[in-house]
């Protein structure tokens, strides 16, 4: 059995502990628990990406594992630059922020970003060259990993 301090700690009613082991768990969780193959990667970062039909509109559902981490209320943008295209998506919230793990020391951040039906096709490794995310003073450029299998 594994033991850490936070979860002795937490175990004797520890507040602080508790909320700490708390997060820790839910972001490890939320990072073993993603289906989707690795889309893109940056110089510290993984992006997972799909797309997903929600009640009649349609959504790019990313998430970045890694050194990304912001709090925002104004919301995000995604570049795509693809063969003979280019699409500016934005984010579906306006406020979201990154969840971190002391575990893993990783910061792990879910951004959905709203698509046109039509362009959905168009969101697929093989036709994507590379993905910019701005958000708040931050720009990371994301290369697609074209070798593994498309969505």
């Amino acid at each position: 059995m594994k033991f850490s301090i936070d979860n002795i700690l937490a175990a004797f009613g520890n507040v602080r502990a508790m909320e700490r082991t708390h997060v820790d768990n839910y972001t490890e969780d939320i990072i073993n628990s993603i289906e989707d193959e690795a889309f893109a990667v940056s110089e510290e970062n993984v992006l997972y990406a799909s797309t997903k039909e929600l009640g009649g509109y349609y959504y790019v559902i990313t998430i970045i594992v890694g050194a990304f981490k912001i709090k925002t209320k104004k919301g995000a943008m995604l570049s795509i630059e693809g063969e003979n295209f280019n699409l500016d998506l934005k984010s579906d919230m306006e406020e979201f922020e990154s969840d971190h793990s002391n575990v893993s020391n990783r910061f792990i951040t879910r951004i959905d970003f709203q698509i046109e039906k039509e362009d959905t096709e168009k969101f697929n490794k093989v036709h994507i060259k590379s993905l910019q995310l701005m958000a708040k003073k931050q720009t990371i450029l994301f290369n697609t990993l074209k070798n593994q299998k498309t969505n």
